[in-house]
């Protein structure tokens, strides 16, 4: 059985990753880029064929992909004269891997209907070389027979992928995720700088902690860079933590509750993103509190 024909939009980290796991797997491929052209050019020298607009990649492609930093960014790539729904195939179905808001998601599904096909969110969890090696986890939500037409294609980059529900589901489930990872996140980040303070050891202070039900995975991560002096354990930048948390606060602004939780992380976050530290890992946060701590 020949394989279906792939759209991809946004070569970044995660999506140049996974473009390469695709042409691993044989799949053709069609692109767009942004700025950056590493993982485009890459692709390019592996038989990708380069589209001047994605338009043309929807065109190219029974299956679109996206995999974008937010849903302004999806939302471009979908409407317009030159966007994917002007340009999609009669049955195509397109997925927004990216973490974009629920609320989008179930807007662009209903012109995506319109125009004859289907959208997906699936949004991602696991690193870039997790992609590489097709271990992703996937958080695919919309119309069951659509998902069970691309689910072959997903479990090519996945090792774990689940379907979720209805249309926005996956991102829902991707937003609370992100918002309690980074939460405990910052919780480690401020607790090594009050050790500082305490004048307490932070690997003592760690190796008391990690003794106990606290263990998780996200405090290891944060204690590499904390006492181990390693940022890349996560390699998630603090200006998509605080990318995310927004989303996650306006999502429960748009249900119509009051998200404690997410406001000391969401400021914390926020004004390190305004005070330079956005590109550098969310284990960096330890720096944030550290200076916090001293004035």
């Amino acid at each position: 059985m020949s394989k279906p024909s792939i759209g991809f939009l946004g070569l970044g980290l995660m999506g140049g990753a996974m473009v390469g796991r695709l042409q691993d797997q044989g799949y053709q491929l069609t692109v767009l880029g942004n700025r950056d052209r590493t993982h485009l050019d890459a692709a390019i020298a592996r038989g990708a064929v380069e589209a001047a607009n994605a338009k043309e990649v929807a065109e190219a492609s029974d299956i679109v992909m996206l995999c974008m930093g937010t849903s302004d960014h999806v939302e471009g790539r979908m409407r317009g004269a030159e966007g994917i729904i002007a340009g999609l195939r009669p049955g195509a179905v397109v997925i927004d891997f990216g973490t974009s808001l629920p609320a989008s998601s179930r807007a662009l599904a209903t012109e995506v209907s319109a125009a004859g096909g289907t959208f997906l969110d699936a949004p991602l969890g696991r690193t870039p070389q997790h992609a590489v090696d097709g271990l992703l986890n996937i958080m695919a939500s919309g119309d069951k027979t659509a998902f069970k037409k691309v689910e072959p294609v997903l479990k090519d980059l996945g090792e774990n992928v689940f379907h979720l529900g209805e249309i926005g589901s996956g991102h829902t489930i991707k937003l609370i995720n992100n918002f309690f990872g980074m939460t405990v996140a910052n919780a480690m980040a401020e607790a090594f700088a009050m050790a500082d303070v305490a004048g307490v050891d932070r690997a003592s202070l760690y190796d008391v902690m990690a003794a106990g039900p606290l263990r998780s995975g996200m405090m290891d991560f944060v204690k590499a860079y904390g006492v181990d002096n390693d940022p890349n354990a996560i390699a998630f930048a603090i200006k998509n933590a605080a990318k995310d948390v927004g989303y996650y606060a306006k999502m429960a602004d748009e249900a119509g509750v009051d998200s404690l939780m997410s406001k000391g992380t969401l400021t914390a976050l926020t004004e390190a993103r305004d005070q330079g530290q956005g590109e550098q890992m969310v284990s960096q946060m330890v720096d944030y509190y550290t200076k916090r701590f001293a004035k």
